[in-house]
């Protein structure tokens, strides 16, 4: 089994939105600045009254790892694992980090685009991760 992610107050939009295939990103109603991961205040203009909306799951590649051991016993079997950082769509600066599936490393560089793909490894618990677009 591979660890799993445990929900607080502050992630429980994102965990609940991934359950359904949504991927929920903070926003401030305020001045309309997405954060992840999320606070507890804006990060732009500090507004504390901040709500999970829903990002289209396009981005692209900013960066990524490929770890060829495992980091746990869970991941033996998805060897090479590539680890990557996408750069959402909605904003500039704006990044998540998340597993790249079904990517040959040899073929990866900056800027590729890239799609959100939910993996439901639990009844309780969905993984959003990413695919490179068209794949």
């Amino acid at each position: 089994m591979r660890p799993l992610p445990l929900s607080d107050e502050l992630t429980q939009a994102f965990w609940d939105g991934a359950k359904t295939h949504r991927l929920m990103i903070q926003r401030c109603p305020r001045c309309r600045h997405w954060q992840h991961p999320p606070g507890l205040v804006c990060a732009a203009c500090a507004a504390p009254d901040l709500a999970a909306e829903p990002v289209s799951g396009r981005g692209t590649l900013h960066a990524w790892t490929v770890l060829h051991d495992a980091p746990a016993p869970g991941f033996a079997d998805r060897l090479p694992l590539i680890v990557a950082v996408v750069e959402l769509a909605e904003q500039p600066g704006l990044m998540l980090s998340a597993n790249l599936l079904d990517a040959a490393p040899g073929d990866l560089r900056l800027g590729l685009p890239v799609a959100v793909a939910f993996e439901e490894v639990t009844p309780e618990i969905t993984l959003p991760q990413f695919r490179l677009e068209g794949r």
